[in-house]
């Protein structure tokens, strides 16, 4: 049974990352475009891969996303460089009818909230047979390429969305991304991610829930919710 004071039962938007949270990091997705964004960083800055690779990750530790510090520095194209690391083999994420059934029974909006684009989040959740869950999907065009875990980017979320941070509760895979909508008097769920990154602050305080994937804990949290 819930207890009085579970805010899970108060909660009415729930909010997910995409990226290896709605869909499994075990069907690496997300290394297709690791290569992509190293390709494209080959190509806009005329280095070879091992360069490339190293800007890629030092752009994406130093700015957030590597597109952030390719705009910030380079004047990249940021549709472009989008539409170039989305170009992948989205056939590589099953269905998945437990996680679909889960967000049936769950009561209240879901949003997604990602670092990626529109469409990318949209061909995910087609493979996924999610889609029509979803609400909205607030992404790095609407946040002004501004990628979390900047905290003005949550405030602008929050507000377009009206979404009252006691009353939500938000799913990543990045454990730093959630140290602002804990602020916000969110409730916190890390699927815990494998990398030294994705780990990085995951033991400071703000992470009120950890499950290694999203949708057995889903289906669980969908299970004590329900009436009766």
């Amino acid at each position: 049974m819930n207890g009085p004071h579970d805010p899970l039962t108060r909660v009415d938007t729930w909010v997910f990352d995409l990226d290896n949270t709605l869909y499994a990091a075990r069907h690496s997705l997300f290394d297709q475009v690791e290569r992509r964004i190293t390709d494209y960083v080959c190509e806009h800055l005329a280095l070879d891969r091992v360069k490339a690779r190293e800007i890629q990750k030092r752009y994406f530790m130093e700015h957030g996303t590597t597109l952030n510090g390719l705009v910030t520095l380079h004047a990249c194209d940021p549709a472009h460089y989008l539409a170039y690391v989305h170009d992948i083999d989205y056939s590589h994420i099953p269905p998945d009818p437990d996680l679909e059934n889960a967000l049936t029974r769950l009561p209240g909006r879901k949003i997604v909230f990602t670092n990626g684009d529109v469409p990318h989040a949209e061909r995910a959740m087609e493979r996924l047979g999610i889609a029509h869950h979803f609400d909205a999907v607030f992404d790095i065009v609407e946040s002004d390429y501004i990628p979390k875990p900047d905290p003005g980017v949550y405030d602008v979320f929050l507000a377009r969305h009206a979404i009252e941070g006691p009353r939500a509760a938000m799913f990543e895979d990045i454990a730093r991304n959630l140290k602002p909508a804990k602020e916000r008097g969110m409730t916190t769920v890390w699927i815990e991610g494998a990398s030294p990154y994705a780990a990085g602050g995951a033991d400071d305080g703000h992470i009120d829930h950890r499950t290694p994937e999203l949708t057995p804990w889903l289906v669980a949290l969908a299970d004590r919710l329900a009436p009766g």
